[in-house]
């Protein structure tokens, strides 16, 4: 027979405010993938593949699959699987880098493309619905939060 506790976080060093707000981040990004992936499955696309196209767009000039996964904040490895994929399905390419032999870089093509817009006009409504009564200052402050944690994040992992 199985049994289940509840451990409560009793660690005075732990801000329960930061540490809710963290767990409801993993909750959210779990979510988002999901409807992301019901979104756009009609385009060929999953919300992974619709991050990379995303990636790409946001930059606007070729760049490495190192270079995209460090711009999502993913590893390189698991950007280069969708990357490869998608490179099977056309929709994007690999091209040469003039700046290291075996760093190609990754560009969209017409296909790829073409599913990418289709996700974005997709993405208008649905962001709409989402952000629904809740207002642009709290939206802001909310991104400010997360940004800072990603910086923190980002600059020594603590």
């Amino acid at each position: 027979m199985w049994s289940c506790q509840v451990i409560k976080i009793t660690d005075k060093n732990i801000n329960p405010e930061t540490n809710d707000l963290i767990v409801e981040v993993f909750r959210l990004n779990g979510l988002l993938l999901a409807t992301a992936d019901k979104l756009v499955s009609k385009f060929g696309l999953t919300g992974a593949r619709w991050q990379v196209l995303g990636a790409i767009a946001k930059v606007g000039v070729p760049e490495t699959t190192a270079r995209l996964a460090r711009n999502m904040g993913l590893t390189r490895q698991s950007v280069q699987r969708v990357v490869n994929e998608m490179v099977a399905e056309g929709m994007l390419t690999l091209e040469e880098n003039p700046h290291h032999k075996r760093s190609k870089l990754v560009v969209m093509t017409a296909k790829g493309e073409k599913a990418f817009q289709q996700a974005i006009d997709l993405q208008g409504p649905w962001v709409k619905a989402l952000s629904e009564g809740i207002s642009k200052k709290r939206l802001k402050e909310a991104k400010e939060v997360l940004t800072i944690i990603g910086s923190r994040l980002s600059n020594d992992g603590s």
